[in-house]
């Protein structure tokens, strides 16, 4: 079965839900039709001239990027202005463009998580307290010939998440029974006769806004014309999402020392700091791309060090007022690590891209250092 974009939209939008971007975001299908046939996948971090040329070049069908193309409504699509010209070359060359951006940078397992985990982290946690996913509970009646069948769609859809743990359910063998009315056409038994069958209650948990996609998949694997089904509100916790995370420098080092690891880690010619070198650092903040601005919202954390790019004079300066040290290490180099991952989070997906390539591009550094 040939794969299509909306099913790469599908896989993106359960790691990254769209709910999760700021107002001012434009996240999603930049440009093609859902419907398309993909053979060949861009990944990139922004959709420039090069980028854009590689693509052409290698007859790819979607670019899935993290900064989005679009940011505001156009009033034209001027082809002599840059933008305008990607926009040309896109539709000329029927390339379909999605984004993932401050949805990706809020997620659970989003650009943030990434970077605390591969700067070595330890008890990685939200920044601070930003939007709370709600739980629900479903239940559905299955006949046991497909209990795993309507099992399996709803995982695969996203329902079962508990923590650490995936693919959570419970089942418990009951009796249905049903009345099949003029015109229906019944998995089992005959219009006007009271009907009693041997079915199981499956139960998972999911989170409020994937709901309506596990129903889905659950309708289409389920054998009945009428599938019954409840839907639970719960008052558990649900995940909590944060646009940076927080946690434990593997070992107390000064400032400087842990200058030089960062640079080690990230593979960065230089960094940018402000703060004491000497300062012993082990409580440490991240925020991928630019997070100067959020400063002000986690100085009361007793945070040793911000890990961010993008950091204005007087940001820094509010920082070290209250004695957290900050390094500036790119908005570029903080975010790069997100194309591999977006390439190796399709790739596990294996029933969607076993006929598909994907190509990771790096774009070409922003800023030179002499």
């Amino acid at each position: 079965m040939a794969v299509k974009v909306k099913d790469i939209m599908a896989v993106m939008e359960k790691h990254y839900p769209l709910h999760l971007a700021e107002e001012w975001d434009n996240v999603g299908l930049q440009a093609g039709s859902p419907e398309k046939e993909l053979k060949k996948i861009v990944i990139a971090l922004d959709l420039d001239q090069q980028i854009m040329e590689e693509a052409i070049k290698a007859k790819v069908d979607l670019i899935i990027t993290h900064h989005p193309l679009i940011f505001k409504a156009l009033k034209n699509i001027d082809y002599s202005k840059p933008q305008g010209r990607l926009l040309q070359s896109i539709i000329t060359s029927d390339i379909a463009v999605y984004s993932a951006h401050t949805n990706l940078d809020a997620a659970a397992a989003g650009m943030n998580q990434i970077l605390a985990e591969k700067l070595g982290l330890k008890d990685i946690q939200p920044l601070y307290n930003g939007p709370e996913d709600k739980l629900v509970k479903l239940a559905v009646f299955v006949p046991l010939t497909h209990i795993d069948t309507v099992r399996e769609a709803m995982h695969r859809a996203g329902a079962g998440y508990i923590g650490n743990y995936s693919e959570c359910s419970f089942q418990s063998s009951g009796t249905g029974t049903f009345r099949p009315q003029d015109g229906a056409q019944p998995f089992v038994g005959s219009s006007g006769i009271l009907e009693t069958v041997d079915e199981y209650r499956l139960e998972t948990i999911a989170y409020e806004h994937d709901v309506k996609r596990i129903i889905a998949a659950m309708k289409e694997a389920h054998p009945y014309e009428e599938a019954a089904y409840d839907i639970y509100p719960l008052l558990n916790r649900g995940r909590i999402y944060s646009m940076g995370r927080k946690g434990l420098w593997p070992e107390s080092v000064d400032l400087k020392t842990c200058a030089r690891q960062v640079k080690n880690i990230l593979n960065l010619d230089v960094i940018k700091m402000a703060g004491d070198l000497n300062k012993k650092i082990r409580r440490v903040a991240v925020i991928g791309g630019s997070g100067g601005s959020l400063i002000n919202r986690i100085v009361t954390q007793e945070i040793d060090l911000l890990i961010t790019g993008d950091v204005k004079y007087h940001e820094a300066q509010d920082a070290i007022k209250y004695g957290m040290a900050v390094f500036d290490a790119g908005h570029q180099e903080t975010e790069q690590i997100i194309v591999p991952w977006l390439k190796n989070l399709l790739l596990e997906e294996t029933d969607l891209v076993d006929s598909i390539e994907i190509i990771k591009l790096q774009n070409a550094p922003l800023f030179k250092y002499l």
